[in-house]
């Protein structure tokens, strides 16, 4: 078994596209409860359907490499905000946290021991730059950031902005029901994040630490967790193919809090 000692942010990363064996895709259906199946089926196109079946083992798979528990014994519910967390009743499995992102091309997925933890990807290769969600959804500060850089630069900022406000909102349990205005991101220095918050969020953003790095290329990522005794918990990162194989990957985050 895993475990994610040290309070240890394990990073868990597939690429659906990669993944076409079909004798692996048959096992990895054998795997869904039923409600899942029903999900699945409701999506009209193929890469859809694969990208959700191939999300839902990576779920169930990795948490079961923290706990001696059948993949398919893993059961979920959501919070009031639609938020999923782990329902089996037992102290080995409500120690677990984890949290899913999934953009186009690629599935991430993050595990601790504890504190909240927030993951969110994105492809920025086939996602425009929507200024028009900056000028709404963005603070004050965020937006004059964005729009004092050069029109190529706008592009990498808008999602360095964006997957760390989505990080912070799916770490909060709260989803959308947080004013995305209501907090703000600089980036001081090369690699430097500063966090802030509004009083109406009734949030320190001391309590935070985050991290953006870049998978590959096309794909922008941030991870959010809260902070406890240890000031800066080692980030491991694994690209796997479930019930496949591993590869362990050393990276460095592109920018991160103090």
């Amino acid at each position: 078994m895993l475990n994610t000692g040290n309070e240890e942010i394990h990073l868990w990363l597939a690429f659906p596209s990669r993944i076409r064996d079909h004798r692996l895709v048959a096992e990895y259906e054998t795997l869904l409860a039923d409600h899942e199946r029903e999900q699945r089926s409701r999506f009209h196109f193929a890469a859809d359907r694969h990208r959700y079946l191939v999300t839902r083992v990576l779920v169930r798979t990795v948490l079961s490499r923290y706990v001696p528990l059948d993949p398919r014994d893993w059961m979920f519910a959501t919070n009031a905000f639609g938020r999923p967390y782990v329902a089996n009743s037992s102290p080995a499995t409500s120690r677990l946290s984890f949290n899913v992102s999934h953009t186009d091309g690629l599935i991430v997925m993050g595990v601790t021991t504890g504190p909240a933890l927030g993951v969110d990807v994105e492809n920025v290769d086939v996602r425009d730059l929507y200024t028009g969600i900056a000028d709404k959804y963005f603070s004050p500060s965020e937006v004059a950031d964005l729009y004092s850089l050069p029109k190529p630069q706008q592009h990498k900022r808008f999602f360095d902005i964006w997957t760390l406000k989505e990080s912070y909102i799916k770490a909060r349990g709260m989803g959308l029901a947080i004013s995305l205005d209501g907090f703000s991101f600089r980036f001081p220095g090369e690699h430097g994040i500063a966090f802030s918050t509004q009083a109406r969020l009734e949030d320190q953003a001391a309590r935070w630490q985050f991290w953006q790095f870049h998978p590959e290329p096309e794909f922008a990522a941030a991870v959010c967790a809260e902070r406890t005794i240890r000031p800066r918990p080692p980030l491991k990162l694994t690209v796997t193919v479930p019930l496949d194989q591993d590869s362990p990957r050393k990276f460095r985050p592109a920018r991160e809090t103090g």
